[in-house]
């Protein structure tokens, strides 16, 4: 008797599951074999919860197989032209093993066969890693694992399964994603066959998929980072490789150079990350890329009898824009993502600045103007202090006190709302044209500086603007 899979996979969706155990037992009766295999088995090995499942079908021709998923499911065509088969509203993906020929560059230049009868060793042979190469029959509990992916799972090892490996070039940023994700060391055979390949025309919105998710899904960020260096890929985001060797001054970095501190301070934001996609993306590519600025700007100071001179980079978070933009360009072409890391680079350093100087709440309103959360600053700003062990503390004293501040202000999640708006200069029949915008910026910036706090006090200021504006008896207003 099949015994069902419910209570030994952790499925969050519950239709997920029903449709699953439906596939696998519907193949049986038809004489094939269902397997799991892919993510979603190695993350049951590891006692992780399934959000999409693959299933790989045995023993039953493409045509046969459509003909018994549409008589019970309803199907999309994405993905059919590479025989897989959709269920539609779930994640769920169903396909025959196939063999795949080399066409052309990229990820996407492939020529695809399916073969229901190929042995499950050859099909495995086309898989990434061998952590992904695990075939689980959830009729029979029984394990397939002809490349040793358990074995690896145990070790914590990422090892490639075949030489085909070397055929899609996508594979080397996936090994950089799942060394983070699962804190892996990779296999020096594996590293070392990265080093021969190249991205043949990789598109950006598949590279930067890999980078999100070493990003959103990270445990261990340096194991991505360090496996992307050891490969020799870190030749193709020069902003990241000029990192290497930078040279910090040991009495406020102890850990090493800017790649190392990097590393750490990447690793201190994936221990913190809330949990929202949008705000930990933006954070965590801030946290990458807070130093680009440092190999531009870091020079020595001249040494004396008592010291080698001290090692600077003043004025290395402006300097960091230009390499900041440069960097996220080549991954995507979300201009809203750089939009908001950018300001996050070139103020990194402000909540210790501001903090120690006291600053005032108009110092805070003009930082907040600029970065538009001071909650999203601090965290990188913590990341930052958090990555320079041993120096590394419990607390961040300064980022508590300038949210605390922003907190007060309500400008801890938003810039400041302006208080005068376009509006309320059309009830003081003022027509919009060339003044109009002048007016309201300088109510702006008397909100940001204090000099109004209330809609009363703005319109007060703005009435004088308007006046003194206003063309004197005698002038011509268009000269």
């Amino acid at each position: 008797m099949n015994k069902p899979l419910n209570s030994q996979l952790k499925i969050d969706d519950q239709r997920l599951a029903d449709a699953m155990a439906r596939v696998c037992r519907l193949v049986r009766r038809a004489g094939g074999n269902a397997y799991l295999v892919g993510g979603c088995v190695r993350d049951h090995i590891l006692r992780r919860r399934l959000k999409d499942i693959d299933v790989e079908v045995f023993g039953i021709e493409a045509e046969r197989l459509q003909e018994l998923l549409a008589a019970e499911f309803r199907l999309d065509e994405v993905g059919q032209a590479y025989g897989i088969l959709k269920v539609h509203g779930l994640d769920l993906d169903i396909g025959l093993p196939r063999r795949e020929s080399k066409a052309g560059l990229g990820h996407r230049g492939f020529l695809v066969n399916s073969d229901p009868w190929m042995p499950i060793a050859d099909a495995a042979a086309r898989r990434d890693f061998t952590i992904n190469a695990i075939y689980l029959d959830p009729l029979s509990d029984r394990i397939e694992d002809p490349w040793g992916g358990l074995a690896d799972l145990a070790r914590s090892r990422l090892r490639h399964t075949s030489a085909a490996f070397a055929e899609d070039p996508l594979r080397v940023l996936r090994g950089m994603q799942f060394a983070a994700r699962f804190d892996l060391i990779a296999d020096e055979a594996t590293v070392a066959l990265c080093r021969q390949i190249e991205p043949e025309g990789l598109a950006p919105e598949r590279i930067f998929a890999e980078w999100r998710k070493l990003i959103l899904l990270g445990e261990v960020p340096s194991r991505g980072l360090a496996f992307l260096r050891d490969s020799g890929w870190l030749q193709y985001f020069p902003e990241l490789a000029a990192l290497i060797d930078c040279p910090q001054d040991p009495e406020w970095h102890p850990e090493g150079d800017v790649w190392i501190h990097t590393l750490h301070a990447m690793d201190a934001f994936a221990r913190e990350k809330i949990g929202d996609d949008w705000e930990d993306l933006v954070v965590g590519f801030a946290v990458l890329c807070h130093d680009f600025g440092k190999p531009e700007t870091t020079t020595r100071d001249q040494p004396d009898q008592e010291s080698a001179g001290h090692i600077r980079a003043i004025g290395h978070e402006t300097a960091g824009e230009e390499p900041t933009r440069r960097f996220l360009a080549r991954l995507t072409d979300q201009r809203e993502l750089g939009r908001q890391v950018v300001p996050l680079v070139v103020d990194h350093i402000k909540p210790q600045q501001l903090h120690a100087a006291s600053a005032s709440d108009a110092a805070i309103r003009r930082l907040a103007r600029r970065v538009c959360r001071i909650d999203r600053l601090v965290r990188v700003a913590r990341a930052d202090v958090f990555g320079r062990p041993p120096l590394s503390a419990a607390e961040f004293a300064a980022g508590d006190w300038l949210l605390a501040q922003a907190e007060r202000l309500a400008v801890a999640e938003c810039a400041p709302q302006p208080l005068v708006l376009g509006r309320h200069l059309i009830q003081l029949e003022v027509k919009p044209g060339p003044n109009f915008g002048p007016i309201l910026a300088a109510c702006y910036d008397a909100q940001i500086e204090g000099s109004i706090a209330s809609l009363e006090e703005g319109l007060a200021l703005a009435r004088q603007l308007i006046a003194d504006k206003a063309p004197r008896p005698g002038t011509d207003d268009t000269s």
